[in-house]
């Protein structure tokens, strides 16, 4: 046992910027989610016409879907976590893009599970009028995807040299 949190040690100070941005994007997301349980719960702030801050309690996932399906979601998260998780080392293989790609779509994820887990629900708050009301959680998920689409299209990546 004494060996595996050895390495768990080794792989935490050899990741220290990863872990760094992890925590900034939790403590972003926390942040934002215990004001507007604490200054939104009955109101609706115009920030712009496009640009609505309103306190939803989201049972389900993206797009509405799935409401009171929270059990069913932490387990999804769950799995999706341990294995992004158990293959880390991988996929970061795969680039840089990829690496932080993951880093954000952790963040997010982490931040949306603990809210299910403690609250029973995702606290959503940004309210854009064409879109479903989201949360920063939510926006790290999707900056994190389209770094990972980036790096499929092989935006980012070093042209390999042809061998001859």
């Amino acid at each position: 046992m004494r060996n595996v949190w050895e390495r768990i040690l080794a792989w935490l100070r050899g990741n220290r910027p990863v872990w760094v941005v992890l925590l900034v994007l939790l403590a972003v997301d926390r942040l934002s989610k215990r004001l507007t349980l604490e200054f939104l719960s009955n109101q609706d702030i115009i920030v712009a016409p496009f640009l609505h801050l309103r306190y939803v309690q989201n049972t389900g996932a993206a797009f509405g879907m799935m409401q009171g399906g929270n059990l069913l979601l932490i387990l999804i998260t769950l799995v999706i976590l341990a294995y992004l998780i158990k293959s880390w080392r991988e996929l970061c293989g795969y680039g840089p893009l990829v690496k932080w790609g993951l880093v954000f779509i952790l963040g997010g994820a982490l931040g949306n599970l603990y809210d299910r887990i403690t609250l029973g629900f995702v606290v959503d708050f940004i309210d854009l009028r064409v879109w479903p009301v989201f949360n920063a959680a939510d926006s790290f998920i999707t900056v994190g995807g389209v770094m990972l689409a980036l790096a499929l299209l092989g935006i980012g990546k070093k042209p390999q040299r042809e061998e001859k």
